[in-house]
């Protein structure tokens, strides 16, 4: 497998890339592309986040603004840097140099491997569908997209909408419109699979030089639940990475997939048709083995937090 992953570099996505390194996981690229924070925060948290936790695979700068204009950011939840913290927060960095993510996306997918090329996105797809609309031919070449999105119910960011969806859901409309295998890790499975204050002690006593990071980081996520009233933080972008890298784990359905792209309260809502079409391209996840894909995340943290 050829893994290239589309980030918007909070928390979680960092600790869904940890996941993938854990398991020693080959990265081919990554693109980033504005979501959670503004592009530039999220350029500044990639870099630090390279520097800190040694990712040695290329990093580019994607879409600055949703594919219509305009940004949508979840910094009212996420803080002005993107990822919230008890304490300690990645370091402060240069962003990273320019560099065009839509070359790079282009040129990985003109390689002449064998292997399936299979894209981890975990915000919203903006850089995808700028590809999708620029170079058809080349975005036929994705052999899978394992997307963290939607959501078959209630939404977070509003009542009817998930946050990826809600923040470009012209771009959703794009890549589902195409026939590209997309694999839909949608809220309603990531809240089954949670983490709470207790799981903060063991990552703090892991005893690397990252320890007391990652520890911070994490409390500063389930904090986002714990002052809203929850007993957990449910686990978003990292559950996307199990499914990558344990499939067996997450277990999908095939389903029509569409979204609301009409300027109104249900503006970036998800429509899942469970279809049982065998050649169907969309898939939505229906069921995941709790403990052990809760366990996978929380082992990879902590064996970071142990270097």
């Amino acid at each position: 497998m050829a893994l290239w992953i589309d980030t918007d570099m909070g928390f979680d996505d960092l600790a869904a890339v940890l996941v993938l390194t854990h398991h020693q996981t080959k990265i081919d690229g990554m693109s980033l592309v504005a979501g959670n924070s503004p592009l530039e925060t999220v350029r500044r948290n990639a870099a630090a986040a390279r520097d800190v936790f040694g990712w040695d695979f290329p990093i580019y700068t994607g879409c600055e603004q949703t594919i219509m204009g305009g940004l949508e950011t979840a910094q009212a939840i996420l803080g002005p840097r993107g990822m919230q913290s008890s304490g300690a927060h990645l370091p402060d960095c240069d962003p990273l140099a320019e560099n065009r993510a839509f070359d790079a996306l282009c040129d990985w997918l003109k390689s002449p491997s064998s292997d399936v090329k299979h894209i981890l996105a975990l915000g919203p797809l903006g850089n995808i569908a700028t590809l999708v609309l620029a170079r058809p031919d080349l975005a036929a070449r994705i052999d899978q997209i394992t997307w963290m999105g939607g959501a078959f119910g209630r939404g977070n960011h509003t009542p009817f909408a998930e946050y990826n969806a809600f923040a470009d859901p012209e771009a959703l409309a794009v890549v589902l419109s195409r026939n590209i295998a997309i694999r839909m890790v949608e809220l309603d499975l990531c809240r089954q699979v949670t983490t709470n204050p207790d799981d903060v002690a063991p990552i703090r006593m892991a005893g690397g030089k990252n320890a007391g990071l990652l520890a911070d980081l994490t409390e500063g996520y389930i904090n986002i639940a714990i002052t809203r009233g929850r007993l957990a933080m449910s686990i978003f972008d990292p559950l996307a990475a199990v499914a990558v890298v344990a499939p067996d784990i997450v277990r999908f359905a095939n389903a029509k997939i569409t979204v609301d792209t009409d300027h109104g309260e249900t503006r970036g809502r998800t429509i899942i048709t469970p279809d049982d079409q065998s050649n169907a391209a969309h898939q939505y996840g229906i069921e995941v083995d709790i403990e052990p894909a809760r366990n996978l995340v929380l082992d990879a943290l902590k064996a970071e937090a142990a270097k």
